[in-house]
């Protein structure tokens, strides 16, 4: 039975972290259970994992058999972030810091800061799931699933499922905790500073400032908490029922059958899907939620992705936000997609460059016994950004 010991934390954060928990990620010693295993004191390797809240820090101490499936997870939230953007403008690149994708997903609520919360969200659960089946988590094993009610009576409901259940349940409460703390943390400092230096230079326009920063913090955060539930359940409704043929002969007499994930690709295929059909909202002070910013648009549902804001200009390198640029980028001069030069490129042109390539061609067997091959020389063009 999962349980979470509930941390009272009357603790101001005296250090403004730019990191995430995204930030595990990037830890390839985690990977492996013999890191933290090895580890003496627990309160501090966790204090000195960069990103984590200090409710995290805790959850990491309380739960520390755990660490590795996070860190898993945030990896393959990254990788399939990579791959679902290659051909875009902004490509999930990180950088060199803590803050793994840099300031601008952090900072604005985008499509692509959404879409980042909801891939990072489902890699977790996915991670953690997986490794209750493994017998990886002591506090976990395989799935205890009701049997579904469609599954033929004949077959046996069993075997050693992901348990998603579990995997949900502590997700929920560890990403979360990044929204239900450090941003009320952020947020409390952000309005004091502008208030102490209103004092000194009280007007309208600065009390209409403060109220602003208040209404976007609050909209950011239930836009994330929001964002990391669809990613939750995009693992969820794609769970499958397996199962396995018992009989003579392979007759398939009988079959046991249980809960596995799906694989990670379909998660990522399927929120870039709802990332392309995003709904922009607006923050709604007095019911304190999110609504569609249009009124021609339907009310998002739990699986839908949302977003506040406008995505950046990702075209120019901006070191300050984190933005590469795409100049040095490959793209496809034959395409009209986002992978095409026009777009890619955002109108700058790109340089087209000529390689020679020899490579064995028109290869026939010969009697006994050899394969005799020519070699046949092409000619590859390839267009990169200016």
């Amino acid at each position: 039975m999962f349980s979470i010991v509930l941390i009272a934390l009357s603790v101001v954060a005296t250090r403004m972290v730019d990191a995430n928990w995204w930030n595990l990620g990037l830890k390839t010693s985690l990977f492996s259970s013999n890191t933290v295993a090895q580890v003496h004191n627990l309160a501090d390797f966790c204090q000195s994992l960069d990103g984590l809240t200090p409710g995290q820090s805790k959850l990491c101490e309380l739960y520390s058999d755990h660490v590795t499936a996070i860190a898993k997870g945030a990896r393959i939230g990254i990788m399939e972030c990579q791959w679902q953007f290659r051909f875009n403008q902004w490509n999930c690149s990180t950088i060199s810091n803590s803050s793994v994708y840099g300031p601008i997903i952090e900072d604005v609520p985008s499509r692509e800061s959404a879409f980042v919360h909801a891939v990072s969200a489902a890699g977790v659960l996915q991670a953690i799931a997986r490794s209750c089946r493994n017998g990886d988590i002591s506090t976990c094993g395989c799935s205890t699933s009701k049997r579904p009610a469609n599954l033929n009576k004949d077959w046996v409901w069993g075997g050693c499922g992901d348990n998603v259940e579990y995997g949900y349940k502590f997700t929920k409460h560890f990403v979360d905790m990044t929204e239900k703390s450090i941003s009320d943390d952020k947020r409390s400092l952000q309005v004091n500073r502008l208030r102490f230096r209103n004092r000194f230079r009280k007007s309208e326009g600065n009390d209409l400032q403060t109220s602003f920063e208040v209404r976007r913090a609050k909209a950011t955060k239930l836009m994330n908490l929001h964002n990391n539930e669809a990613g939750r359940r995009a693992v969820y409704r794609m769970v499958k029922i397996e199962c396995k043929c018992h009989g003579v002969s392979g007759s398939c007499s009988m079959k046991t059958c249980w809960l596995k994930l799906p694989s990670f690709r379909e998660v990522g295929d399927y929120l870039k899907e709802k990332y392309d059909s995003a709904i922009e909202v607006r923050y709604e002070l007095r019911q304190n939620q999110l609504r569609p910013r249009y009124r021609r648009f339907s009310k998002p549902t739990k699986e839908d992705l949302v977003y506040i804001q406008d995505s950046p200009n990702y075209c120019n390198y901006n070191e300050k936000n984190g933005i590469l640029g795409t100049s040095g980028r490959q793209c496809n001069k034959n395409s009209n997609g986002p992978d095409g030069c026009r777009i890619m490129c955002c109108g700058r042109g790109y340089y087209i460059q000529k390689t020679i390539k020899e490579e064995k061609c028109k290869c026939k067997f010969q009697w006994c016994c050899s394969v005799k091959c020519e070699t046949c020389i092409t000619e590859v063009e390839t267009y990169t950004c200016k």
